[in-house]
């Protein structure tokens, strides 16, 4: 039961997350939302990558785990950002939140084009996606209003679902 829901989750849960981060940055979803989001998220990714340890050994898999290891941190301190905004934390919310924001932003990009170095038949899917999470770090950065930020965000969640796509249903003709 829980092996479908750890090799098909992802797939569902990346375009979800990049909705609800982009859907802050548009005022539609509250900032409490997004920090909700970011704690279930943190559960997630440790009891992903607990119950994914052995399969996430070697190759890609291996690579992936290093993402997921690198990422849980970064979106503890997302958390520590919004408990930061509210005053319940002494400590700078904007570099927290940012440091979340970047760390998925960049450290799937480095997975995706790790991973499309070493795939055959998604390795297009894999490079697209690491491209747009870069160009999608550049389009943020440079953003001068919301709705450009919304854009950057976008991009950043269409190539990551790409990939991610790529990844499952390569893995689900391999069973």
């Amino acid at each position: 039961m829980f092996r479908p829901i750890r090799e098909n989750g992802p797939a569902l849960l990346v375009p979800a997350a990049w909705t609800v981060v982009a859907g802050a940055v548009a005022g539609i979803v509250s900032e409490h939302a997004l920090f909700v989001a970011h704690v279930v998220m943190s559960a997630l990714l440790v009891g992903f990558v607990a119950a994914s340890w052995n399969e996430m050994s070697s190759g890609t898999l291996r690579a992936w785990k290093l993402v997921i290891l690198a990422g849980t941190p970064a979106t503890i301190a997302g958390v520590l950002g919004f408990l930061a905004l509210n005053g319940t934390i002494g400590l700078p919310a904007e570099p927290l939140l940012a440091l979340a924001l970047y760390a998925w932003i960049l450290l799937p990009a480095v997975g995706l084009i790790y991973t499309g170095r070493r795939a055959e038949e998604t390795a297009l899917a894999y490079d697209v996606g690491g491209v747009c999470s870069l160009a999608g770090a550049v389009g943020v950065t440079l953003a001068a209003a919301p709705i450009e930020v919304v854009a950057g965000i976008g991009v950043v969640g269409v190539g990551q679902t790409m990939g991610i796509v790529a990844a499952t249903v390569v893995e689900s003709r391999v069973e």
